[in-house]
């Protein structure tokens, strides 16, 4: 876990104090603020001993004759802390007896986004798993060499898409292509349709099989950028503009129009975080360690979920000045509540 030099003891513990000082008040620390806070060294000691850990790339000074306010790395070496030394946390009957009031599974995402939003003072998110599931499709020829696609997804949902081929099909060949394709993938979600296709595209017997290599040709172009919605239930926005108003040194009006703009194009949101919600269990990225630059004056913290199917993802998005601690238990506890009642008889 960790990802970054390895600091003495003592070194470890003031920067834990500092970064928990800063995260509670907001304001820089001071050598003279740590020293009456049983260390038992003098503040020219402690001094240099921030003077060190600036140098490392822990802390930074926002102005001469300040004090010293904790860099993305050093909220890491905290964030690991804290991972490190805690427990597993369990869900608590009235956290559960409020999401079992849920009558659907939409219900229940909304409530855990309020809960857990509420519970880290964040906005909150849920992010449901993909139950797009392939039921059957058709092909339409159109006028110069175009196909019209209908697809019919689990429940009825049905997709339109005009695709472009290279190649002439007979009415006769476009049934036979979608009979196939109907018989092979039904009931499969379509990030596993478009994975099965292209594993059979490179498959030796295709060669030898021309109505299915033309029928699987049609089903690449077909699902090519063909991606459900996702569905995002987020709560605590408002959360952002108290904290504007109590004057957060790290969020600006900036800032918080860039994340409302995301929260509110919630597939980009989503696409943003796809390269995090991929790893199971609980995740913490800070700041700079997000790939994408409109994240990076930003925490997340998420967990993901199954519900047997597939997998979703409870979180919260803040500043990098979040409590990370009652972040970190708030996730975990309802990505574990969840799970059991997604994945069980409860819903």
């Amino acid at each position: 876990m960790s990802r970054h030099p390895e600091l003495a003891e003592r070194d470890k513990r003031i920067l834990g104090v500092l970064v928990h000082a800063y995260i509670d008040q907001g304001e820089p620390v001071s050598s003279l603020w740590l020293a009456n806070r049983g260390f038992g060294v003098s503040s020219a000691t402690l001094r240099n001993i921030m003077a060190r850990l600036e140098e490392q790339g822990y802390v930074r000074q926002p102005h001469t004759s300040a004090g010293r306010v904790p860099t993305d790395l050093g909220y890491r070496l905290y964030v690991d802390q804290l991972l490190s030394e805690r427990k597993s946390a369990k869900p608590t009957a009235q956290i559960e007896a409020r999401l079992r009031r849920a009558g659907t599974v939409e219900d229940l995402l909304t409530h855990v986004s309020q809960e857990v939003s509420r519970a880290s003072h964040q906005v909150g998110f849920a992010i449901a798993p993909d139950m797009t599931t392939f039921e059957r499709l058709d092909f339409v020829p159109l006028a110069g060499g175009k196909l019209l696609v209908v697809m019919v997804a689990a429940g009825g949902h049905v997709t339109h898409k005009v695709i472009e081929t290279t190649e002439e099909y007979e009415a006769g060949e476009l049934q036979q292509a979608a009979n196939y394709l109907n018989q092979e993938f039904r009931g499969k979600s379509l990030v596993e349709v478009r994975q099965a296709v292209i594993e059979r595209l490179r498959e030796e017997r295709t060669l030898y099989d021309e109505l299915m290599a033309r029928a699987l040709r049609l089903a690449s172009t077909t699902f090519e950028g063909m991606d459900p919605a996702p569905t995002v239930f987020i709560q605590g926005t408002s959360l952002l503009l108290d904290d504007v108003g109590n004057e957060d040194p790290e969020l600006t009006l900036t800032t918080l129009r860039t994340l409302l703009r995301m929260i509110e194009e919630k597939a980009r949101l989503v696409q943003l975080l796809d390269d995090y919600l991929g790893t199971t269990g609980l995740t913490v990225v800070i700041g700079t360690e997000h790939h994408d630059a409109d994240l990076q004056c930003f925490s997340l913290v998420a967990s993901t979920y199954s519900d047997g199917h597939g997998t979703g993802a409870v979180g919260v998005i803040g500043p990098t000045r979040m409590r990370y601690s009652r972040a970190i238990n708030a996730v975990d506890t309802l990505s574990k509540a969840i799970s059991r009642m997604v994945s069980g008889t409860d819903m």
